[in-house]
């Protein structure tokens, strides 16, 4: 059974989506608030996370600072409808997706889908298929990346993204392309957070001796993985 760990202090919806998501087969544990979520993260050991920004005592942004601080597990952030700077600050800070509220129960059903598809399809892997390339190397048996022999934590999102490149290397996908193949849905109009996973990875794994970016922009199509000369 899917474990999900629900942090949110509004009663209702929370109710909401434990009975919804109980109803569909997932084992649910809620959390008042960050703190609360920080104490049951080893506990419970959720398969994902969905995480409010607005929360008393720790906010979601302090609360998933510390869980990435110590944890890959997907994190979905629940936003305030408009705010795009939540938005912005939670992917950056490492969730891998993010829903405005009021939402429907079954767009986020369908977003967690998405993000555990993507991460059962990494762990099954063909363990031998490591990808080595540009100095990095993504090692598919534990969903592991290695920059110069050195261990680069990336989050779901990230992990996929950087595979989906690096197995077309020098081919350009685009932004559409992506979305589908690494973050599990279609791009819509003023999704952002594709841009902005791939802006997390860019730091991540840094440019090439050259100065190149290893992830290059091809502007109005999407982007590129740079093979090294």
């Amino acid at each position: 059974m899917v474990k999900l760990l629900l942090a949110d202090d509004d009663a209702r919806l929370s109710d909401l989506i434990k009975d919804y998501f109980e109803g569909e087969g997932y084992d649910v544990s809620h959390a008042w608030n960050g703190r609360e979520a920080l104490d049951m993260l080893s506990d419970c050991a959720p398969d994902l996370v969905i995480l409010d920004v607005m929360m008393p005592e720790l906010d979601g942004f302090e609360t998933l600072k510390q869980i990435r601080n110590k944890s890959s597990v997907p994190v979905i952030m629940l936003t305030a409808k408009g705010e795009d700077i939540d938005r912005i600050l939670g992917l950056e800070m490492g969730a891998d997706d993010y829903l405005s509220k009021p939402f429907n129960p079954r767009e986020l059903l369908a977003r967690i889908k998405a993000i555990l598809r993507r991460s059962t399809q990494d762990k099954e892997g063909d363990p031998n298929a490591d990808i080595e390339l540009s100095g990095v190397l993504l090692r598919r048996k534990d969903r592991t990346v290695y920059l110069h022999g050195e261990l680069v934590e990336l989050t779901t999102s990230e992990y996929s993204l950087l595979e989906s490149l690096l197995v077309v290397p020098g081919q350009v996908l685009t932004k559409h392309e992506l979305s589908e193949r690494a973050l599990g849905r279609k791009l819509t109009l003023y999704d952002r957070s594709l841009d902005m996973h791939i802006s997390n990875l860019r730091k991540k794994i840094g440019n090439l001796e050259s100065g190149e970016p290893r992830i290059k922009t091809v502007r109005g199509v999407g982007y590129m993985f740079v093979e090294a000369e």
